[in-house]
């Protein structure tokens, strides 16, 4: 897509990393890596297991992705996301696109995210047509407080 550019941050600043995370997941509920300390953050972030990746659409950040390496060889999509101004401009299908290729460069067998009824209604018709299928569904409870998962628990049925 013109005038889109996907570039690693390699390591990921920190306070750059939090920006991120609130523009794109705030939406959507986001909310396990607010709970991290700034040192947990960096450690994770200089990890050479992890790898995160920036689009810009001009010189507007427009989305990320946050790959991680796992000792059983597979590449786990952690994040990926689009600031809301760039949804349905095209750029979540190329981002995805560039994630699973570079998760398969870290050198994964497998590639695998998990995904909810939080996210984005556009995003399971996107993994689905790059060839993700559905592996194990869960059940999960979670109360909102205004903009704030406030508590989860899993169901079991």
């Amino acid at each position: 897509m013109a005038g889109v550019t996907i570039e690693q941050l390699a390591p990921c600043p920190v306070e750059t990393y939090r920006g991120l995370y609130h523009d794109v997941g705030a939406e959507w509920y986001w909310h396990d890596r607010l709970e991290w300390s700034d040192d947990e953050l960096a450690r994770h972030l200089a990890s050479p297991s992890v790898g995160l990746w920036l689009a810009r659409a001009g010189e507007d950040v427009a989305g990320y992705f946050e790959l991680q390496r796992l000792d059983d060889g597979s590449v786990e999509i952690v994040y990926i996301g689009l600031v809301s101004t760039f949804i349905g401009r095209g750029i979540g299908g190329m981002l995805l696109t560039r994630a699973v290729r570079e998760a398969f460069a870290m050198g994964g067998h497998r590639v695998w995210l998990h995904t909810c009824t939080l996210d984005s209604p556009r995003a399971v018709p996107s993994y689905q047509s790059r060839g993700f299928r559905a592996y194990r569904t869960e059940r999960l409870e979670v109360n909102i407080e205004g903009s704030r998962v406030v508590a989860e628990r899993l169901l079991h049925d």
